[in-house]
């Protein structure tokens, strides 16, 4: 006889028993990290806390992945119910099981390997379909996330083109996104990137049907004739096609309760001179926070005013809760590459701490109207350096009196205009804080990592009509900035010298890439053919086009500024080290409770320069941290190609392994079967430094 008792008591009992002995801790035995970095917020958060303190030193490597293409892997990986979705160096899409590594599907978008650059994938489903969403060069592809197919009733066989609503001014200019959008509900708001150069196009906010493709929404970065912000910019500044820019290319934090979008946006182009966009500047250089469903703008705050130094806000605003009089607070936090943070009221844009607007120089420039103040947060202190004096310099360096000499004869000043006279600035071009963001826990603490590398900056007069071939001219107004005028590179700012081109390209390979462009490099896909064909004979040292030819193709060049960026360079010495004393690179947690740092340590180190004067570094670093609610904060970031994990509350060091290449990415970290797993993807390439194309997933050994 059949008892029925028992035999439900072990069909309820078995079950639950089961499942929490697979929930140690009460933990769910799967966590996904859904979105990049972590959440809608952008927090960087996780709750899973299988990871301690207390076991990390027993963490191993769970399983490695080659994409097969090396290069800039930025990618932070998305991991939805045990599938795990990321882009390649060469933006190639791919599925892997998130236990084994192993490759489900792939998606190559084109036959020709571009390495453009990608920082992730987004994600939508409904109780029918699930879709990956990513881009590549101008396009933004709806993916099956189950085989990897494009769509086919998303927009045109799978894609629409991000040009959709940015207009005429658009036509033909390089333009595509680097960053995942933000999905909401059924859109999907998308980050673009375009030139930063005079003729670059405008960097509207676009939202676009998750389903079909087709565009709902546009916000006017650049403000058009009638609307709010058009008077902070010259009358034409629409007509004569010089001015781009303004655009968010950072990623978007979104508040799904309030149905809110945050977005920080960069500088308009051109970035170093702005005497075509004399004014304020609305919306560039600014934190929105906009209605997701409509696009409508509730409240802004504009950060740098009328940028001539390219302070893009070069991270995705953190969302969290603080606590502050007594009251429960959901701000906004917004980190910048001066190195600081501005805290403010989610819902109305109030600054909850006091912020100053101070006096800046002039420009000596008189094409250019620098604007008169800045503003500052008084609270938090800044986690960088700030105004640099002669203590700052690296008494260790072998070339003491020459940085002595270029800090001495260099204006100084975060906010000094540009001349033709060098500028020693400080945190460099490249931050401060930068576009790995901040991590923020549950209790309102922030993390950031943060370079610590000035950079000499001078202007350049423009040349329109010279005794230079007409290739030489093109190379010298578009080229020479990166490249240098001797066409040596700069292998510190990973910019690749042009010398003996002609034994590394061919010349389709080469058109190609002034087209497409490749790694930190834009496309030139305005140049004319004659332009193009101008510009390869240069670089591969054969005569074409002599002088006779430029007066006749001198409207080519009426579209460039009168002043440009002579060149990117970084205020090193001999040895390739910083001209300031260390930390180069820094980890500071900010309890954004009370605007105080808890604690600052170096980030990264450069073994031979610690040896030999006992000093830790810390390095360049590029790439974000995470923090779990076990208490870990897990950063690769640096240049010595380490993963490292440090303890939230004090800032020591818990746990360290070295990478086959540099982790300039962001890691994930999520629970599959009861097994919690960080993974991070290793391509290296930046700083000069090798290729890599691993992505690297860890677990405990002890389970």
């Amino acid at each position: 006889m059949i008892n029925y008792k028992l035999a439900w008591s072990v069909f309820i009992i078995f079950p639950t028993m089961l499942f929490f002995t697979k929930c140690k801790n009460n933990e769910p035995t799967d966590v996904n990290w859904p979105r990049y970095l972590g959440d809608s917020e952008m927090s960087h958060f996780s709750t899973i806390s299988q990871i301690t303190k207390k076991n990390i030193d027993e963490l191993e490597v769970a399983w490695k992945y080659n994409t097969s293409d090396s290069g800039d892997f930025q990618c932070n990986p998305l991991i939805i119910d045990g599938i795990l979705y990321g882009i390649s160096a060469a933006s190639n899409v791919f599925a892997l099981n998130a236990v084994s590594g192993e490759e489900i599907w792939r998606f190559t978008p084109s036959k020709t390997k571009y390495y453009l650059k990608n920082r992730g994938v987004s994600f939508w489903e409904n109780r029918e379909e699930k879709r990956v969403f990513c881009s590549y060069d101008e396009w933004l592809y709806a993916l099956d996330a189950n085989t990897g197919e494009p769509i086919q009733s998303f927009g045109i066989n799978g894609r629409v083109t991000l040009r959709s609503g940015l207009g005429s001014n658009a036509d033909g200019k390089y333009l595509m996104s680097r960053t995942p959008g933000t999905v909401f509900e059924n859109l999907i708001i998308m980050p673009t990137v375009m030139m930063e150069g005079p003729g670059a196009a405008p960097g509207f906010l676009q939202a676009f049907n998750v389903r079909t493709g087709e565009l709902e929404w546009v916000f006017n970065t650049i403000p058009l004739p009638g609307e709010y912000g058009f008077d902070t910019w010259p009358e034409d500044v629409h007509e004569k096609g010089i001015v781009g820019g303004a655009n968010n290319w950072t990623g978007i934090s979104l508040d799904e309760k309030r149905g809110i979008i945050f977005v920080p946006t960069g500088s308009a182009g051109p970035d170093f001179f702005g005497g075509s966009r004399k004014g304020k500047n609305l919306f560039a250089n600014t934190l929105l926070a906009i209605d997701a469903s409509s696009g409508k703008r509730l409240w802004h705050y504009k950060i740098v005013s009328h940028d001539i130094w390219d302070r893009d806000l070069p991270a995705p605003t953190n969302l969290t809760t603080i606590k502050k009089g007594g009251k429960l607070i959901d701000v906004a936090a917004q980190i910048t590459k001066t190195g600081h943070v501005f805290v403010f009221d989610r819902e109305t844009g109030e600054p909850i701490y006091p912020i100053e607007e101070i006096a800046v120089p002039p420009s000596p420039l008189k094409e250019e109207a620098a604007w008169p103040t800045q503003i500052f947060p008084k609270v938090p202190l800044p986690f960088t350096r700030q105004e640099l004096i002669e203590s700052d310099l690296n008494i260790f360096s072998p070339d003491y009196d020459s940085l002595l000499t270029v800090f001495n004869s260099s204006k100084k000043g975060i906010y000094h205009p540009f001349s033709d006279k060098p500028t020693l600035i400080n945190p460099g071009l490249n931050g401060g804080g930068e576009w790995g963001g901040a991590a923020v826990d549950k209790e309102g603490v922030l993390y950031v990592n943060a370079n610590e590398v000035p950079w000499i900056v001078k202007l350049k007069q423009n040349e329109v009509d010279s005794n230079k071939n007409f290739g030489e001219l093109v190379y010298m107004n578009s080229c020479s900035t990166c490249h240098g005028v001797e066409r040596k590179g700069n292998s510190s700012s990973g910019f690749p010298s042009l010398i003996s081109l002609k034994d590394r390209f061919g010349k389709k390979e080469l058109y190609d890439i002034i087209d497409k462009g490749k790694g930190m490099m834009p496309g030139f896909p305005q140049f004319s053919f004659d332009e193009k064909n101008a510009l390869v004979n240069f670089l591969f040292n054969e005569s074409d086009n002599k002088l006779n030819d430029i007066k006749s193709r001198k409207n080519d060049f009426d579209i460039a500024e009168p002043w440009g960026l002579e060149g990117y360079s970084k205020f090193l010495d001999s040895e390739g080290n910083s001209g300031l004393k260390p930390p180069w690179g820094t980890l500071t947690a900010i309890d954004l409770n009370t605007g105080k740092h808890k604690w600052q340590v170096p980030l990264g180190e450069n073994q031979k320069y610690k040896q030999k004067y006992g000093v830790s570094s810390g390095s360049e670093n590029y790439g974000g941290p995470i923090v779990t609610a076990s208490g870990i904060v897990f950063i690769a970031a640096a240049s010595d190609s380490k993963i490292r994990a440090f303890d939230k509350e004090t800032g020591d060091l818990l746990w360290e392994d070295a990478l086959p290449a540099s982790g300039f990415a962001t890691p994930s970290t999520y629970m599959v079967d009861g097994i919690q797993y960080v993974v991070i993807a290793c391509g290296g390439t930046k700083l000069g430094l090798s290729k890599g194309d691993f992505l690297i997933a860890y677990k405990l050994s002890k389970l």
